[in-house]
Protein backbone atom coordinates (compact mmCIF):
# COMPACT_ATOMS: atom_id res chain seq x y z
CA UNK A 1 0.00 0.00 0.00
CA UNK A 2 3.23 2.16 0.53
CA UNK A 3 3.89 2.45 -2.84
CA UNK A 4 0.15 2.10 -4.49
CA UNK A 5 -0.86 4.88 -3.28
CA UNK A 6 1.96 7.29 -4.62
CA UNK A 7 1.40 5.28 -8.28
CA UNK A 8 -2.10 6.45 -8.10
CA UNK A 9 -1.21 10.00 -6.81
CA UNK A 10 1.29 10.19 -10.03
CA UNK A 11 -1.25 8.79 -12.79
CA UNK A 12 -3.60 11.38 -11.23
CA UNK A 13 -1.29 14.50 -11.87
CA UNK A 14 -0.40 12.68 -15.37
CA UNK A 15 -3.84 12.98 -16.26
CA UNK A 16 -4.36 16.07 -14.96
CA UNK A 17 -1.08 17.52 -17.31
CA UNK A 18 -2.33 14.90 -19.85
CA UNK A 19 -5.26 17.06 -20.24
CA UNK A 20 -3.79 20.63 -20.34
CA UNK A 21 -1.24 19.62 -22.53
CA UNK A 22 -3.12 18.18 -24.95
CA UNK A 23 -6.23 20.56 -25.31
CA UNK A 24 -4.18 22.37 -27.87
CA UNK A 25 -5.74 20.24 -30.94
CA UNK A 26 -9.56 21.24 -29.61
CA UNK A 27 -8.14 24.98 -28.87
CA UNK A 28 -6.83 25.37 -32.47
CA UNK A 29 -10.01 24.94 -33.82
CA UNK A 30 -12.03 26.92 -31.29
CA UNK A 31 -9.71 29.52 -31.59
CA UNK A 32 -10.34 29.59 -35.32
CA UNK A 33 -13.84 29.85 -34.69
CA UNK A 34 -14.41 32.31 -31.65
CA UNK A 35 -11.20 34.82 -32.17
CA UNK A 36 -11.04 34.43 -35.49
CA UNK A 37 -7.36 33.55 -36.15
CA UNK A 38 -5.19 32.11 -38.53
CA UNK A 39 -3.50 28.84 -38.78
CA UNK A 40 -0.24 30.06 -38.82
CA UNK A 41 -1.08 31.97 -35.49
CA UNK A 42 -2.70 28.91 -33.74
CA UNK A 43 0.45 26.56 -35.02
CA UNK A 44 2.54 28.69 -32.45
CA UNK A 45 0.38 27.43 -29.56
CA UNK A 46 2.27 24.04 -29.45
CA UNK A 47 5.42 26.32 -28.90
CA UNK A 48 3.75 28.45 -25.77
CA UNK A 49 4.25 25.21 -23.92
CA UNK A 50 7.19 23.72 -26.07
CA UNK A 51 10.09 25.67 -25.69
CA UNK A 52 9.05 26.74 -21.79
CA UNK A 53 8.80 23.00 -20.86
CA UNK A 54 12.48 22.76 -22.66
CA UNK A 55 14.04 25.87 -21.27
CA UNK A 56 12.59 25.35 -17.49
CA UNK A 57 13.68 21.87 -17.82
CA UNK A 58 17.61 22.47 -18.34
CA UNK A 59 17.32 24.85 -15.50
CA UNK A 60 15.49 22.76 -12.99
CA UNK A 61 16.15 18.95 -13.90
CA UNK A 62 19.62 19.07 -11.66
CA UNK A 63 18.41 20.49 -8.46
CA UNK A 64 14.73 19.11 -8.14
CA UNK A 65 15.79 16.33 -6.09
CA UNK A 66 17.04 18.74 -3.75
CA UNK A 67 13.41 20.63 -4.16
CA UNK A 68 11.79 17.48 -3.59
CA UNK A 69 9.78 15.69 -5.91
CA UNK A 70 6.30 15.47 -4.10
CA UNK A 71 7.23 19.86 -3.22
CA UNK A 72 8.01 20.20 -6.77
CA UNK A 73 4.38 18.42 -7.98
CA UNK A 74 2.05 20.32 -5.43
CA UNK A 75 3.54 23.95 -6.85
CA UNK A 76 3.08 22.84 -10.18
CA UNK A 77 -0.70 21.41 -9.84
CA UNK A 78 -1.80 24.33 -7.77
CA UNK A 79 -0.33 27.27 -10.50
CA UNK A 80 -1.96 25.72 -13.36
CA UNK A 81 -4.86 25.02 -11.26
CA UNK A 82 -4.80 29.32 -10.95
CA UNK A 83 -4.21 29.60 -14.39
CA UNK A 84 -7.02 27.77 -15.75
CA UNK A 85 -9.27 29.76 -13.20
CA UNK A 86 -8.16 32.87 -14.89
CA UNK A 87 -8.63 31.44 -18.54
CA UNK A 88 -12.48 31.97 -18.67
CA UNK A 89 -12.12 35.30 -17.07
CA UNK A 90 -9.55 36.58 -19.71
CA UNK A 91 -11.29 35.17 -22.55
CA UNK A 92 -8.85 35.82 -25.56
CA UNK A 93 -6.48 34.27 -27.84
CA UNK A 94 -3.17 36.22 -26.23
CA UNK A 95 -4.63 34.23 -22.66
CA UNK A 96 -4.40 30.96 -24.33
CA UNK A 97 -0.95 31.64 -25.09
CA UNK A 98 -0.34 32.67 -21.62
CA UNK A 99 -1.97 29.99 -19.92
CA UNK A 100 0.27 27.67 -22.54
CA UNK A 101 3.44 29.07 -20.80
CA UNK A 102 2.39 28.34 -17.70
CA UNK A 103 1.17 24.70 -18.29
CA UNK A 104 4.69 24.54 -20.40
CA UNK A 105 6.68 25.76 -17.23
CA UNK A 106 5.03 23.62 -14.95
CA UNK A 107 5.38 20.29 -17.13
CA UNK A 108 8.52 20.30 -17.16
CA UNK A 109 8.64 19.83 -13.23
CA UNK A 110 6.01 17.44 -13.24
CA UNK A 111 7.22 14.84 -15.96
CA UNK A 112 11.05 14.97 -14.27
CA UNK A 113 9.40 14.34 -10.65
CA UNK A 114 6.86 11.52 -12.36
CA UNK A 115 9.61 9.87 -14.03
CA UNK A 116 11.99 10.35 -11.32
CA UNK A 117 9.46 9.00 -8.74
CA UNK A 118 8.56 6.18 -10.92
CA UNK A 119 12.26 4.54 -9.58
CA UNK A 120 11.63 5.27 -6.27
CA UNK A 121 8.80 3.31 -6.40
CA UNK A 122 9.98 0.18 -8.94
CA UNK A 123 12.40 -2.14 -8.15
CA UNK A 124 14.24 -4.01 -11.32
CA UNK A 125 13.74 -3.28 -15.17
CA UNK A 126 10.85 -5.24 -16.11
CA UNK A 127 8.73 -3.33 -13.18
CA UNK A 128 9.98 0.13 -14.10
CA UNK A 129 8.69 -0.40 -17.47
CA UNK A 130 5.66 -2.22 -16.42
CA UNK A 131 4.93 1.45 -13.90
CA UNK A 132 5.93 3.89 -17.16
CA UNK A 133 3.52 2.51 -19.22
CA UNK A 134 0.93 2.36 -16.97
CA UNK A 135 1.56 5.80 -15.58
CA UNK A 136 1.87 6.89 -19.82
CA UNK A 137 -1.45 4.85 -20.35
CA UNK A 138 -3.16 6.84 -17.47
CA UNK A 139 -1.45 10.18 -19.66
CA UNK A 140 -3.25 8.97 -22.74
CA UNK A 141 -6.44 7.90 -21.01
CA UNK A 142 -6.61 11.68 -20.23
CA UNK A 143 -6.15 13.38 -23.09
CA UNK A 144 -8.56 10.86 -24.54
CA UNK A 145 -10.98 12.72 -21.52
CA UNK A 146 -9.71 16.29 -22.96
CA UNK A 147 -11.15 15.90 -26.53
CA UNK A 148 -14.77 14.72 -25.14
CA UNK A 149 -14.50 17.47 -22.05
CA UNK A 150 -14.19 19.74 -24.85
CA UNK A 151 -17.20 19.01 -27.34
CA UNK A 152 -19.48 18.76 -24.59
CA UNK A 153 -18.81 22.43 -23.95
CA UNK A 154 -18.80 23.25 -27.42
CA UNK A 155 -22.41 24.66 -28.59
CA UNK A 156 -23.60 22.56 -31.63
CA UNK A 157 -26.01 25.23 -32.96
CA UNK A 158 -22.97 28.05 -32.40
CA UNK A 159 -19.51 26.69 -32.29
CA UNK A 160 -18.12 30.01 -32.47
CA UNK A 161 -19.89 30.22 -28.83
CA UNK A 162 -16.88 31.29 -26.50
CA UNK A 163 -19.27 29.04 -23.63
CA UNK A 164 -16.51 26.42 -24.78
CA UNK A 165 -14.05 28.00 -22.07
CA UNK A 166 -16.09 26.66 -19.42
CA UNK A 167 -14.04 23.72 -19.81
CA UNK A 168 -11.49 25.72 -17.67
CA UNK A 169 -12.72 25.66 -14.54
CA UNK A 170 -13.20 21.98 -14.67
CA UNK A 171 -9.85 21.76 -14.85
CA UNK A 172 -8.87 24.00 -12.42
CA UNK A 173 -10.75 22.38 -10.06
CA UNK A 174 -8.98 18.54 -11.18
CA UNK A 175 -5.42 20.54 -10.54
CA UNK A 176 -6.83 21.41 -7.33
CA UNK A 177 -7.96 18.27 -6.01
CA UNK A 178 -4.06 16.69 -7.49
CA UNK A 179 -2.49 18.97 -5.14
CA UNK A 180 -4.88 18.66 -2.22
CA UNK A 181 -4.18 14.74 -2.57
CA UNK A 182 -0.30 14.99 -2.92
CA UNK A 183 -0.48 16.98 0.51
CA UNK A 184 -1.94 13.49 2.13
CA UNK A 185 0.20 10.84 0.17
CA UNK A 186 3.58 10.27 1.56
CA UNK A 187 6.87 9.50 -1.19
CA UNK A 188 9.73 8.39 0.50
CA UNK A 189 12.39 10.90 -1.58
CA UNK A 190 15.38 9.72 0.94
CA UNK A 191 17.42 7.54 -1.88
CA UNK A 192 17.53 10.48 -4.04
CA UNK A 193 19.10 12.43 -1.89
CA UNK A 194 21.59 10.48 0.07
CA UNK A 195 22.98 10.25 -3.87
CA UNK A 196 23.01 13.40 -4.38
CA UNK A 197 26.06 15.40 -3.29
CA UNK A 198 26.20 17.04 0.19
CA UNK A 199 27.43 20.32 -0.90
CA UNK A 200 25.34 23.00 -3.25
CA UNK A 201 25.72 23.31 -7.37
CA UNK A 202 25.74 25.88 -9.52
CA UNK A 203 23.17 26.40 -11.73
CA UNK A 204 25.34 26.24 -14.71
CA UNK A 205 27.33 23.15 -13.41
CA UNK A 206 24.01 21.01 -12.67
CA UNK A 207 22.98 21.89 -16.59
CA UNK A 208 26.53 21.03 -17.50
CA UNK A 209 26.16 17.55 -15.65
CA UNK A 210 22.88 17.19 -17.61
CA UNK A 211 24.31 17.71 -20.85
CA UNK A 212 27.71 15.94 -20.17
CA UNK A 213 24.63 12.38 -20.46
CA UNK A 214 25.10 12.97 -24.41
CA UNK A 215 28.79 11.75 -24.41
CA UNK A 216 27.41 8.51 -24.51
CA UNK A 217 26.08 7.28 -27.91
CA UNK A 218 23.01 5.30 -26.50
CA UNK A 219 21.83 8.60 -24.73
CA UNK A 220 22.20 10.06 -27.73
CA UNK A 221 20.72 7.99 -29.62
CA UNK A 222 17.83 7.47 -27.40
CA UNK A 223 17.15 11.05 -27.49
CA UNK A 224 17.11 11.47 -31.16
CA UNK A 225 14.22 8.17 -31.51
CA UNK A 226 12.15 10.77 -28.50
CA UNK A 227 12.75 13.87 -30.97
CA UNK A 228 11.37 11.52 -33.49
CA UNK A 229 8.48 10.11 -31.97
CA UNK A 230 7.10 12.92 -30.44
CA UNK A 231 7.27 15.11 -33.59
CA UNK A 232 4.85 12.03 -35.50
CA UNK A 233 2.63 11.77 -32.54
CA UNK A 234 1.73 15.46 -31.71
CA UNK A 235 1.55 16.47 -36.16
CA UNK A 236 -1.20 13.63 -35.94
CA UNK A 237 -2.28 14.69 -32.40
CA UNK A 238 -2.61 18.75 -32.65
CA UNK A 239 -4.05 18.22 -36.46
CA UNK A 240 -6.22 15.84 -36.73
CA UNK A 241 -9.29 17.31 -35.44
CA UNK A 242 -8.92 20.62 -38.22
CA UNK A 243 -8.35 17.36 -40.54
CA UNK A 244 -11.56 15.94 -39.71
CA UNK A 245 -13.38 19.29 -40.01
CA UNK A 246 -11.76 20.47 -43.48
CA UNK A 247 -11.22 17.18 -45.17
CA UNK A 248 -13.70 15.06 -44.27
CA UNK A 249 -16.17 17.53 -43.75
CA UNK A 250 -17.10 16.53 -40.12
CA UNK A 251 -18.79 18.85 -37.73
CA UNK A 252 -16.90 20.35 -34.86
CA UNK A 253 -18.19 17.99 -32.52
CA UNK A 254 -17.81 14.88 -34.19
CA UNK A 255 -14.35 16.11 -35.24
CA UNK A 256 -13.15 16.33 -31.84
CA UNK A 257 -14.74 13.28 -30.50
CA UNK A 258 -13.01 11.27 -33.35
CA UNK A 259 -9.72 12.56 -32.75
CA UNK A 260 -10.64 11.18 -29.43
CA UNK A 261 -10.62 8.04 -30.62
CA UNK A 262 -6.86 8.53 -31.74
CA UNK A 263 -6.21 9.34 -27.99
CA UNK A 264 -8.32 5.90 -26.72
CA UNK A 265 -6.26 3.97 -28.80
CA UNK A 266 -3.19 5.83 -28.06
CA UNK A 267 -4.10 4.78 -24.45
CA UNK A 268 -4.92 1.44 -25.29
CA UNK A 269 -1.76 0.73 -26.93
CA UNK A 270 0.28 1.85 -23.72
CA UNK A 271 -2.11 -0.49 -21.42
CA UNK A 272 -1.60 -3.22 -24.09
CA UNK A 273 1.86 -2.70 -24.34
CA UNK A 274 2.59 -3.08 -20.00
CA UNK A 275 1.49 -6.51 -20.30
CA UNK A 276 3.25 -7.24 -23.66
CA UNK A 277 6.52 -6.62 -22.86
CA UNK A 278 6.56 -9.55 -19.88
CA UNK A 279 6.37 -11.70 -22.96
CA UNK A 280 7.94 -10.14 -26.34
CA UNK A 281 11.27 -8.05 -26.66
CA UNK A 282 10.69 -4.72 -27.19
CA UNK A 283 12.64 -4.08 -30.56
CA UNK A 284 10.43 -6.64 -31.89
CA UNK A 285 7.06 -5.06 -30.36
CA UNK A 286 8.05 -1.29 -31.46
CA UNK A 287 9.36 -2.21 -35.24
CA UNK A 288 5.92 -4.13 -35.97
CA UNK A 289 3.95 -1.66 -34.83
CA UNK A 290 5.99 1.03 -36.65
CA UNK A 291 5.32 -1.27 -40.39
CA UNK A 292 1.11 -0.91 -38.82
CA UNK A 293 1.44 2.92 -37.94
CA UNK A 294 3.36 3.41 -41.82
CA UNK A 295 0.33 1.42 -43.54
CA UNK A 296 -2.92 3.39 -42.00
CA UNK A 297 -0.77 6.56 -42.48
CA UNK A 298 -0.43 5.60 -46.20
CA UNK A 299 -4.36 5.63 -46.26
CA UNK A 300 -4.84 8.84 -45.79
CA UNK A 301 -3.87 9.71 -49.58
CA UNK A 302 -6.95 8.54 -50.53
CA UNK A 303 -9.06 10.08 -47.71
CA UNK A 304 -12.37 12.11 -49.12
CA UNK A 305 -15.25 14.21 -47.79
CA UNK A 306 -18.00 12.30 -45.73
CA UNK A 307 -21.14 14.23 -47.43
CA UNK A 308 -24.04 14.63 -44.52
CA UNK A 309 -22.22 13.22 -41.73
CA UNK A 310 -24.43 14.03 -38.74
CA UNK A 311 -23.27 11.55 -36.39
CA UNK A 312 -21.29 8.23 -35.50
CA UNK A 313 -23.10 6.43 -37.35
CA UNK A 314 -22.70 7.95 -40.58
CA UNK A 315 -19.12 7.54 -40.73
CA UNK A 316 -17.01 5.70 -43.08
CA UNK A 317 -14.31 3.17 -41.87
CA UNK A 318 -11.69 5.54 -43.30
CA UNK A 319 -12.61 8.34 -40.81
CA UNK A 320 -11.26 5.83 -38.49
CA UNK A 321 -7.61 4.65 -40.34
CA UNK A 322 -5.86 7.65 -38.87
CA UNK A 323 -7.07 7.76 -35.09
CA UNK A 324 -5.87 3.83 -35.00
CA UNK A 325 -2.49 5.08 -35.53
CA UNK A 326 -1.93 5.74 -32.11
CA UNK A 327 -2.73 2.04 -31.23
CA UNK A 328 0.58 1.24 -32.73
CA UNK A 329 2.75 4.19 -32.55
CA UNK A 330 1.79 4.21 -28.80
CA UNK A 331 4.10 1.64 -26.98
CA UNK A 332 6.66 3.34 -28.40
CA UNK A 333 7.72 6.38 -25.98
CA UNK A 334 7.44 4.74 -22.20
CA UNK A 335 9.43 1.49 -23.40
CA UNK A 336 12.55 3.59 -24.89
CA UNK A 337 12.10 6.04 -21.69
CA UNK A 338 11.99 3.12 -19.08
CA UNK A 339 14.64 1.17 -21.23
CA UNK A 340 17.61 4.12 -21.35
CA UNK A 341 16.50 4.84 -17.27
CA UNK A 342 17.17 1.64 -16.58
CA UNK A 343 20.41 1.84 -18.23
CA UNK A 344 21.42 4.40 -15.84
CA UNK A 345 21.95 4.70 -11.75
CA UNK A 346 19.45 6.09 -9.41
CA UNK A 347 21.24 9.69 -9.51
CA UNK A 348 21.45 10.21 -12.69
CA UNK A 349 17.14 9.82 -13.66
CA UNK A 350 16.32 12.94 -12.55
CA UNK A 351 19.01 14.80 -15.60
CA UNK A 352 18.17 11.70 -17.80
CA UNK A 353 14.89 12.95 -17.42
CA UNK A 354 15.22 16.44 -17.54
CA UNK A 355 16.92 15.47 -21.34
CA UNK A 356 14.05 13.76 -22.31
CA UNK A 357 11.45 16.33 -21.81
CA UNK A 358 13.50 18.72 -23.57
CA UNK A 359 14.10 16.60 -26.61
CA UNK A 360 10.56 15.58 -26.51
CA UNK A 361 9.21 19.31 -26.38
CA UNK A 362 11.24 20.50 -29.32
CA UNK A 363 9.80 17.94 -31.17
CA UNK A 364 6.41 18.04 -30.36
CA UNK A 365 6.69 21.83 -30.99
CA UNK A 366 8.53 21.28 -34.63
CA UNK A 367 5.49 18.68 -35.44
CA UNK A 368 2.93 20.89 -34.87
CA UNK A 369 4.69 23.50 -36.68
CA UNK A 370 5.96 22.23 -39.70
CA UNK A 371 2.50 20.54 -40.11
CA UNK A 372 0.61 23.33 -39.59
CA UNK A 373 2.14 24.84 -42.38
CA UNK A 374 2.17 22.79 -44.56
CA UNK A 375 -1.61 21.38 -44.06
CA UNK A 376 -1.72 26.07 -44.56
CA UNK A 377 -0.27 25.88 -47.79
CA UNK A 378 -1.38 22.70 -49.60
CA UNK A 379 -3.97 20.59 -47.73
CA UNK A 380 -4.45 17.98 -45.27
CA UNK A 381 -3.39 14.67 -46.72
CA UNK A 382 0.02 16.10 -47.79
CA UNK A 383 0.66 17.24 -44.11
CA UNK A 384 -0.24 13.86 -42.79
CA UNK A 385 1.86 11.83 -45.49
CA UNK A 386 4.70 13.58 -44.85
CA UNK A 387 4.83 11.90 -41.47
CA UNK A 388 5.70 9.03 -43.79
CA UNK A 389 9.19 10.13 -43.53
CA UNK A 390 10.13 10.71 -39.66
CA UNK A 391 8.95 7.08 -39.13
CA UNK A 392 11.34 5.42 -41.24
CA UNK A 393 13.89 8.01 -39.27
CA UNK A 394 12.27 6.48 -36.26
CA UNK A 395 12.35 3.02 -37.42
CA UNK A 396 16.22 3.49 -37.99
CA UNK A 397 16.79 4.85 -34.60
CA UNK A 398 15.23 2.73 -33.15
CA UNK A 399 17.74 -0.46 -34.59
CA UNK A 400 20.47 1.45 -33.52
CA UNK A 401 19.22 1.68 -29.91
CA UNK A 402 19.09 -1.30 -29.81
CA UNK A 403 22.81 -2.22 -31.32
CA UNK A 404 23.41 0.40 -28.68
CA UNK A 405 22.54 -1.28 -25.78
CA UNK A 406 23.92 -4.39 -26.56
CA UNK A 407 27.21 -3.02 -26.86
CA UNK A 408 30.33 -3.06 -24.49
CA UNK A 409 30.48 -1.02 -21.56
CA UNK A 410 32.24 2.00 -22.95
CA UNK A 411 28.80 3.31 -24.44
CA UNK A 412 27.04 3.28 -21.55
CA UNK A 413 26.48 6.10 -18.90
CA UNK A 414 25.71 3.23 -15.95
CA UNK A 415 29.67 1.81 -16.50
CA UNK A 416 31.27 5.49 -16.61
Amino acid sequence: MRRVLPVVALGLTYVVFAMLLNSVAPVILQSMLTFGVDKAATSTLDACKDLPIAVTSLLVASWLPRLGYRKAMIIGLATVAAACACMPLLASFTAERFLFVAVGVTFAMIKVSVYSSIGLLTRGPKEHASVTSLIEGLFMCGVLATAWVFSFFVNRDRPADPVWLHTYWLLAGLAGAAAVVWTLVPLDESRTRAAEPQTSQRLSTSVMGMWSLLRYGLVATFLASAFIYVLIEQAVQTWLPTFNNEVLNLPVAISLQLAGVYSGTLAAGRLGASLLLRYIRWPTLLISCLFMAALLLLSVRGAVGIANATGWSSLSAAAFALPLVGLFLAPVYPTICSTVLSALPLRQHAPMTGLIVVFSALGGMLGSFITGRVFGATDGRTAFMLTLLPVALLLMALLLFDRQLRKPSLARPDAA
